[in-house]
Order: structure tokens, then sequence, then C-alpha cells
């Protein structure tokens, strides 16, 4: 009879860890993470020509090159995933005309808004818009990717008694 309570005690116990390792595993929005990981791995694969432009201050300069750890290029993107645990129930979200757009208006969630264009099944583009701001310093970041067409990073920082300054980088395709 011992036995029996032990066995079933350990069902149970192995029963929630399952549902537990369930629920972490559920996503409550699109899955920007997963999406962009896989994106790197193919263009890892693929090693496309990039124009890549970056401009500071005005000042702009463009090289072709081949990206050595595309993970590393969109990490940024990465980072911008809105399925942190902390952030379940932080987002609004409506899918109108293709696009799925999440919104959050909690200061505390630095990702505003999320939008993710279709055609068909497939991603046609991902726009992140994304905010920090503390006493210090201030932030504005749009981040947009068209898989195997363009991706793009714009930044308007502002720290403050200092002059506002804007950062660009563009990746084109060839």
């Amino acid at each position: 009879m011992k036995k029996l309570f032990l066995f079933g005690l350990a069902l149970a116990l192995a029963s929630c860890t399952l549902k537990e390792q369930e629920n972490k595993n559920t996503k409550a929005y699109f899955d920007l993470e997963g999406y962009l990981k896989k994106e790197a791995l193919r263009l890892q694969k693929a090693k496309p020509l990039i124009n890549k432009t970056v401009v500071v201050g005005g000042k702009s300069e463009t090289h072709k090159v081949k990206i050595a750890d595309w993970k590393k290029e969109l990490d940024l993107f990465i980072q911008s995933d809105i399925n942190k645990a902390a952030w379940r129930g932080s987002f609004s979200s409506s899918l109108a005309n293709g696009m799925s757009t999440y919104t959050s208006q909690n200061a505390k969630v630095p990702v505003k808004k999320l939008e993710v264009s279709f055609k068909g099944n497939k991603v046609s583009a991902i726009r992140i818009f994304v905010s920090n701001t503390n006493d210090l310093y201030k932030s504005n970041d749009s981040l947009s990717y068209y898989p195997d067409s363009l991706y793009q990073i714009k930044k308007v920082q502002q720290i403050r008694l200092r002059a506002e300054k804007k950062y660009e980088i563009t990746g084109k395709f060839n």
C-alpha cells in the first residue's frame, strides 16, 4: 500500500512538472524570438551579401559585407520579444488586413508596439517600437525587418544635459 501511495505521489508530481513546462513553452503572443532565431540560422547558411549603411550624426558610411554572425546581427530584434514572463498580459492584440499588432501602455515594458505582417502564412514584415525612459536617459528605437529584403534600426537617444543623438543602421540584401 505504501509503495502504491509513493508511486501515485511521484506520478502526480511529474504531471505538475509537465504542466508547468507546457505553460512556460506556450507563447501568449507572436514568437518573435523563435522566428528570428530561425531566420538567423537560415541566413547563416545562405551567407547573403549585404549593403550595410551606418548613419551617425548625419555622417553616412556604406559597405558590402557578409555577416559573420546573424544571431548577433539580429540580437536587438530578438531582445524585443514580447513573450517575457514578466510582461505576460501587458499587451493588447489585434488582427486586421494580414497584420497582427501588439501594443502596451505599461510604463515598465519598453516594447510599446510590435507589428507583424503576413502574406499567406509567411511573415512579410516586422516592425518594433521601443521606448526607454528614466531620469537621465530617453531613447526611442524603431526596428524593421523585411525577410530577404531589408532590416533597419533607427535610434534617437537623449541623455540629460547632452545633445540628442541619432543612429541608423540599414542592411539591404543583394
